[in-house]
């Protein structure tokens, strides 16, 4: 079989044609210039070839009982509910019969590898977006936000908790972990994107109900690229280094709460953004419903322009409503000081 070949069926030419097009869009469109307006698409999970794409891990892979599926649902218009992937499974803690296996009960999903293109490995290049943005619905599991780049140790995993308005708090009882383990996870403290507690600052609607009226139970979630934490194996690794934002070759999502019983996440979208801008927000409405994230000012200008002297009074109540916001200015904010 002739190289050319083989590369043809393994999409090489496609993947290349794709890429080459997205930057000649950029290029044309002068994105580079100014802070990007619009959505990177990662992972849209409205297509089945991409849920086909990923693959799932499990603790069975050592002799675990834990489980783990991701499959493609159709979309259900009569709920305004789109096409996504259901990653679900069973999380159990009991260990096999081998005695070097310690530790069990997680379950996780991630995409494969994205081949090559014309100038080498395929990358998402992120760097000009501020927030990796989630559209999913939550069972209220702990789960967790894993991010995998071209890194000089392979094996380093950046990681963020993925709260959710249904996130549900660890009780004293309702863990396996003891101090010890956890010192050892930690060894200088647990860091605040993967505490059990959600900061105030990722929280991004004040309900707090799993009924709210007008609710569908989709949420999108957008956590800050700056604050993921460096970990290998599950370790935080110091020192820490910042996410290679320009070089990111997986992206998933992992259950390692150790809480046995069964599981159940949706995945619509994952993309980069630095809001959210007005041509994704009647998507926005018409998924989440009342749970829908505002459209954000900062999009609309590209965080660019220098804004005209306002008075004294009309920028004291301005600073006051900013502190009282939910949505991604308050986010940014928070994140920042």
């Amino acid at each position: 079989m002739f190289p050319t070949k083989r590369l043809a069926q393994g999409g090489f030419f496609r993947r290349s044609a794709d890429e080459l097009g997205r930057l000649s869009k950029i290029a044309w469109n002068t994105e580079t210039l100014h802070t990007p307006t619009k959505p990177y698409s990662i992972l849209n999970f409205e297509n089945e070839s991409e849920v086909k794409a990923c693959k799932t891990m499990a603790d069975r892979a050592v002799g675990g009982f834990s489980t783990a599926s991701l499959d493609f649902e159709p979309a259900d218009p009569s709920t305004n509910t789109p096409s996504h992937a259901r990653f679900h499974g069973t999380i159990s803690t009991k260990l096999p019969e081998n005695w070097r296996v310690e530790r069990t009960g997680y379950a996780a999903f991630r995409n494969q590898d994205r081949g090559l293109w014309l100038f080498g490995r395929l990358f998402w290049d992120v760097d000009p977006y501020s927030y990796l943005a989630l559209r999913i619905k939550s069972d209220g599991r702990r789960y967790t936000v894993n991010v995998q780049s071209d890194s000089i140790v392979e094996t380093d995993i950046h990681q963020h908790r993925l709260y959710t308005k249904h996130h549900r708090v660890r009780d004293a009882e309702d863990h396996n972990d003891n101090p010890e383990s956890l010192a050892e996870l930690y060894p200088e403290g647990m860091p605040a994107a993967l505490s059990d507690v959600p900061p105030q600052s990722t929280i991004l609607a004040s309900s707090t109900s799993t009924t709210t009226s007008g609710g569908t139970g989709w949420e999108t979630v957008l956590l800050p690229f700056n604050s993921f934490v460096r970990t290998n194996h599950g370790y935080v690794i110091e020192p820490q280094t910042s996410l290679m934002r320009q070089r990111i070759k997986s992206i998933g999502i992992g259950l390692t709460d150790r809480v046995e019983g069964p599981f159940d996440l949706r995945i619509h979208k994952i993309w980069a953004t630095n809001g959210m801008g007005e041509a994704e927000h009647e998507e926005e409405v018409r998924i989440c419903g009342a749970d829908a994230l505002p459209i954000d000012e900062g999009v609309r200008t590209g965080w660019t322009e220098e804004p005209a002297p306002k008075p004294e009074r009309e920028q004291r109540q301005q600073q006051e409503q900013r502190s009282k916001e939910k949505g991604l200015k308050g986010l940014k904010g928070e994140w920042d000081e």
